[in-house]
């Protein structure tokens, strides 16, 4: 497995909510990571990928909620996400993907 597929597999997807874009003009990006993901394994992949200098990483894992689907109870994926906080000037533009 090549350097760059390691990477691509720390990070799953830029998250884009509308909390998530008041935390961009803190200098901040908000990823979906996979829940075995460390935080120096995803300092070190968005670093790699983006060319970019991050200060700090903080994580949160969500439980998956409970629903009902067609009168089933099913349950949502549990996913983990992380705050990436960048060196002032770095910026990592979403829309423009990789």
């Amino acid at each position: 497995m090549s350097m760059k597929a390691k990477y691509y597999d720390a990070i799953v997807a830029p998250i884009v909510t509308e909390k998530a874009t008041i935390l961009s003009e803190h200098n901040q990006v908000v990823f979906e990571v996979p829940v075995a993901a460390t935080k120096p394994e995803i300092k070190e992949a968005v670093e790699q990928l983006f060319k970019v200098t991050v200060e700090a990483v903080n994580t949160i894992r969500q439980k998956g909620k409970t629903k009902k689907f067609r009168g089933h109870a099913g349950r949502r994926k549990m996913i983990k996400k992380a705050i990436v906080t960048l060196k002032d000037g770095d910026v990592i533009d979403i829309a423009s993907g990789l």
